[in-house]
């Protein structure tokens, strides 16, 4: 030890150096924690044409569990409405007001149903105008309907 310096009084100095240390190394995990990404959907920017006046309905006759392929699935539950809203490359766009249908990565989108040849190939998503495909489309069992004008 060095001249008026006591034993405790080093202690106390060499604490603090590691409380700042173990402070900073705190702030510097958990500043990373918040940036870390969780999972990414694909999306494809797409624009709706929508196609007057053919205006039809579907009707789900069978539910549908979806595995969006980032760690979270969605149902579309029996028995909802599905109202058509326009066409994409991908298919025909349809959004219900039955449900509340999200899906799920780092963020969560507000998502419409996109049908081709009687099969959920994807969702579309409005907020975003982009198309999120599946990575294996899944058969639908529905009623169709025309709405009147």
């Amino acid at each position: 030890m060095g001249p008026g310096q006591s034993w405790s009084g080093r202690m106390k100095r060499d604490m603090k150096k590691t409380i700042h240390l173990a402070c900073a190394i705190s702030f510097v995990l958990l500043f990373n924690a918040c940036a870390f990404d969780v999972g990414h959907i694909k999306q494809i920017p797409s624009q709706i044409e929508a196609t007057h006046p053919s205006k039809s309905t579907l009707r789900l006759e069978e539910e549908i569990t979806v595995d969006l392929g980032t760690g979270y699935s969605r149902t579309l539950r029996r028995g909802t409405t599905w109202v058509y809203v326009g066409t994409i490359k991908e298919g025909d766009v349809f959004k219900t007001s039955d449900q509340i249908l999200t899906i799920e990565a780092s963020n969560i989108y507000e998502a419409y149903i996109v049908v081709s040849s009687e099969n959920l190939v994807g969702f579309y998503l409005p907020v975003e105008k982009t198309y999120s495909p599946l990575d294996v489309s899944r058969k639908i069992v529905s009623t169709k309907t025309q709405l009147s004008q």
